[in-house]
């Protein structure tokens, strides 16, 4: 049964798709086997310069992944080096997962924003322990 699991191992369900000129992300549903990589792409609201990408396990609330900044990635959660991401253009921020693993399925959100100064953007990439 391991194996058949396995078979399923990541379903990545992203926040809505597009909302009336706001963030939009592809692809809506995705479901992929251990070991394959897998992009995600967010396309931020135009003029935001603040794009973050967040991971919302099962039961859980949204953990922190990382920012960019003017297309400088400015921040970065606790989270494995099997996650990487960049922004290539203001319009297209990329979200990459090497070899995934069950434990990567979850919702991805993405956000942006106009701008964060960089005294509070510390304090928001906090993640609170989970509560019992």
């Amino acid at each position: 049964m391991g194996a058949r699991l396995l078979t399923w191992a990541v379903l990545c369900l992203l926040g809505a798709g597009a909302l009336a000129n706001g963030v939009t992300q592809t692809p809506r549903h995705l479901i992929k086997s251990a070991g394959q990589t897998v992009t995600l792409r967010c396309s931020p609201i135009s003029g935001h310069r603040s794009v973050s990408w967040y991971q919302q396990a099962r039961s859980q609330g949204p953990q922190f992944l990382l920012e960019f900044y003017d297309r400088k990635q400015r921040a970065k959660g606790n989270f494995s080096d099997r996650f990487s991401a960049q922004q290539p253009s203001e319009s297209l921020s990329e979200l990459t997962v090497s070899f995934v693993e069950l434990r990567d399925s979850a919702l991805y959100l993405c956000a942006s924003s106009l701008a964060q100064p960089c005294c509070v953007t510390s304090l928001l990439c906090t993640n609170l322990p989970a509560s019992p």
